[in-house]
């Protein structure tokens, strides 16, 4: 894995957990299981992230019981977290279309045309 993803996927790991949690209240090991196969994160990942995450007032937690074992721990994402997740999609949203910009050729960017004529102006 090369040094550009590894720190891409450590700068959106908290966008990713928030936005699962806005479509639905999940424990540590499904988030880590859905999130390894989106974005191959490991599953000793998540649980500092959550740790984080609820210290920050981001997530709540409440127990539910498990049909197989011990109740698991249940998070919830918090009106400061959907603050910070409506933050983070605008910011993500706006590097994204900065870098898409920066890495397309320019006779890709502008409709066809347009390339040559920017450059008489």
């Amino acid at each position: 894995m090369s040094e550009i993803e590894i720190q891409l996927k450590k700068g959106v790991l908290g966008l990713c957990v928030l936005a699962l949690l806005s479509r639905g209240d999940s424990y540590a090991y499904e988030i880590a299981s859905r999130m390894a196969h989106a974005v191959d994160m490991g599953e000793g990942t998540i649980y500092p992230l959550m740790r984080r995450m609820q210290s920050e007032g981001l997530v709540g937690t409440y127990l539910e019981e498990s049909p197989s074992g011990p109740p698991r721990k249940y998070y919830k994402i918090t009106d400061t977290g959907r603050g910070r997740l409506a933050e983070q999609v605008a910011e993500w949203r706006t590097f994204t279309a900065a870098v898409e910009g920066l890495i397309t050729p320019a006779a890709e960017a502008a409709p066809e045309g347009q390339a040559e004529a920017s450059h008489d102006a």
